[in-house]
């Protein structure tokens, strides 16, 4: 009974035994079989780095002349074709101009006759009427005289009783008569030095600068009639033909200046607040592979009302006449310039739900971790680190997206398989 006992025990210790092992056995098989994904890594680089700006934008001429008449009048001659490079100050277009031809002859006339009459009324006019009113009152200061004294000498007549009292006070009254007439004379002579002259003067003038006035307006219109281009550039549009009418305000030519083109981006304020006129830019044309230089030529001082943005233009060298107005471009500007900059693969960021960022390590356990980090600066290839990371960090620059915290994993080149084993799995293989 007791040998009996004892065989069972000894049948429950072995049998717990080999469930022990069986388990250790699992557990290390399990542990063996664990994949081990393969990835690319490296580490932060310290450098320079700096902030790119892109927009696109439609190529536009650096100047533009809509050429329109202030007149309506046939076309006589087109002296341009579409295509041609022309001058500033160039005859592009000349109108029928005959009728203004005449009226500004006749204006011509107009202003000969009033300067004829001023001449005379300086040279003529004005100084008799002066020597007039002066020989006026010589004549009345004679008279008035010769009264004064026949009336004396008529009342010493009168008074010694050789005279009658009706002869006295006759010659009395034609006395007074003379020395109002000699006053009013006087009077007349002051007026005709003060005013008459002057005003005569400035009336011959007025009429002499009326005319002059007519005549600049009708030389004007005749100048009208021939368009010349105010810039320097090419005819890209000519619609209208000899002796069709051009009407007035409608433009019969159209001139570009294409030496130079711009990009005229539109950014948000924040953005455009880094730049300043002269940083250099790059303009991608489709069609060329390289890009082409460009230059910050103006940043608006305004906010546009629609839009908020700020109106930032590129200006690109068009020397060679290849880049055509209208060109739709895409623009990529140098903002904020950061030196000794901590920085990774923009691929090694990992973005996270919550919209924080982070990125996968290689532990000393040769396994996954995510770090948590603070970035800065971003560029298509490149992101700056603020916090989170140290120059010794092994960051996974790709294959460490989805990956768990603690998977294990091994650096290899792009499109390895990833079906190694641990080193422990493969010894357990090969014991089985």
């Amino acid at each position: 009974m007791n040998v009996e006992r004892s065989s069972r025990k000894n049948f429950v210790a072995l049998l717990s035994l080999a469930l022990i092992a069986t388990t250790a056995c699992k557990s290390k098989d399990q542990e063996a079989e664990a994949p081990v994904v393969t990835v690319q890594a490296a580490h932060p680089t310290t450098g320079s780095i700096s902030e790119e700006i892109a927009a696109d934008a439609i190529l536009a001429p650096l100047s533009q002349a809509a050429i329109a008449p202030r007149i309506s009048a046939p076309i006589l001659h087109e002296y341009v074709e579409r295509g041609q490079r022309v001058k500033q100050g160039q005859l592009l277009v000349a109108l029928d101009d005959r009728d203004l031809r005449g009226a500004a002859a006749d204006s011509r006339g107009s202003v000969t006759t009033a300067n004829a009459a001023l001449t005379t009324a300086v040279n003529a006019s004005i100084p008799e009427d002066v020597k007039k009113a002066e020989v006026d009152v010589m004549q009345a200061k004679a008279a008035r005289d010769v009264a004064k004294r026949t009336a004396d000498e008529r009342r010493k007549l009168f008074q010694e009783g050789a005279l009658s009292g009706r002869d006295a006070d006759t010659a009395y009254a034609t006395a007074v008569q003379a020395e109002a007439t000699y006053d009013i004379a006087v009077r007349h002579l002051d007026s005709v030095m003060s005013t008459t002259r002057a005003t005569s003067k400035q009336t011959a003038e007025g009429q002499l600068t009326s005319a002059r006035g007519k005549l600049l307006s009708a030389e004007a219109q005749v100048s009208y009639a021939q368009l010349r281009s105010p810039i320097s550039g090419v005819v890209t549009d000519r619609p209208l033909f000899p002796g069709e009418t051009a009407q007035s305000g409608t433009t019969v030519v159209t001139v570009m200046d294409t030496s130079s083109l711009l990009a005229k981006l539109h950014l948000a304020q924040p953005s455009a607040q880094k730049l300043h006129v002269g940083d250099k830019a790059e303009v991608k044309i489709p069609g060329v592979d390289d890009p082409l230089e460009g230059t910050v030529s103006f940043l608006s001082p305004a906010l546009d009302t629609g839009s908020t943005t700020v109106e930032v233009w590129v200006r690109v060298s068009n020397t060679s006449g290849t880049l055509k107005v209208g060109t739709p471009v895409h623009a990529t500007l140098t903002g904020t310039t950061v030196n000794n900059a901590l920085q990774i693969p923009l691929a090694a960021i990992v973005p996270a739900a919550d919209g924080s960022t982070a990125v996968v390590v290689i532990g000393a356990d040769g396994a996954a971790h995510k770090k948590p980090v603070k970035v800065g600066i971003r560029t298509p290839e490149s992101v700056q680190i603020l916090s989170g990371l140290s120059p010794t960090d092994n960051v996974i620059t790709e294959g460490g997206y989805g990956l768990d915290d603690g998977t294990k994993v091994k650096v290899g080149k792009p499109g390895e398989a990833d079906d190694d084993k641990p080193a422990a799995g493969k010894a357990a293989e090969g014991k089985d």
